[in-house]
């Protein structure tokens, strides 16, 4: 199975980036192929025309790079932070560069925050959009309290209390919906 993982943050500081490194490194041990999508490595302006709207080979390398990498995934993991209750405009822009790249594959939300919920209101928000753009999330999240305390720089767990049970039941869910997607698709789609 391929999984891209859709990063959000473009701030300095940012420490969810570790939670981005920590769930490709959990998908790697299951033997993924994982394609990470930093914002800070594939920068896109902000969205003016979507990659659908560009004539065939005409698209910015970069929106054609990961247009790619979209159309190479079975499923993807979305790793969102929490910003004023909803998910950073990074993430946003990203998601929105691209649509028939999504269609009937699954989605799976992390998310996280600096203080004790996790990012949970912005699971909720991303939900919406993800059914959307027609990669409907599975039902289970991951979200990520304190994330700043969780992880080292390169996403290795400080805490082993609940993450790695977490992040196992989510990654069964999640693998289930890709396998059972995967099978559909293989027997076509309604459009």
């Amino acid at each position: 199975m391929t999984t891209a993982v859709l990063y959000g943050s473009v701030r300095k500081e940012r420490k969810g980036i570790r939670a981005a490194k920590y769930i490709c490194d959990q998908l790697r041990e299951k033997k993924h192929t994982v394609h990470l999508i930093d914002p800070l490595e594939y920068s896109l302006p902000l969205l003016d025309k979507m990659y659908k709207e560009y004539e065939k080979g005409s698209a910015p390398e970069t929106m054609e790079r990961i247009a790619n990498l979209l159309r190479e995934s079975d499923g993807y993991i979305i790793v969102t932070g929490e910003y004023n209750h909803s998910i950073p405009p990074a993430l946003k822009n990203l998601l929105d560069h691209f649509q028939k790249e999504y269609f009937f594959k699954p989605s799976g939300i992390v998310s996280y925050s600096a203080g004790s919920f996790g990012g949970v209101r912005a699971a909720i928000q991303l939900r919406a959009i993800l059914a959307e753009l027609g990669t409907p999330s599975i039902p289970s999240t991951l979200p990520i309290p304190k994330v700043q305390d969780a992880f080292d720089e390169k996403g290795g767990l400080l805490k082993t209390e609940i993450i790695p049970k977490s992040t196992d039941k989510f990654l069964k869910e999640y693998e289930w919906y890709l396998s059972a997607f995967k099978t559909q698709r293989e027997k076509g789609v309604p459009y």
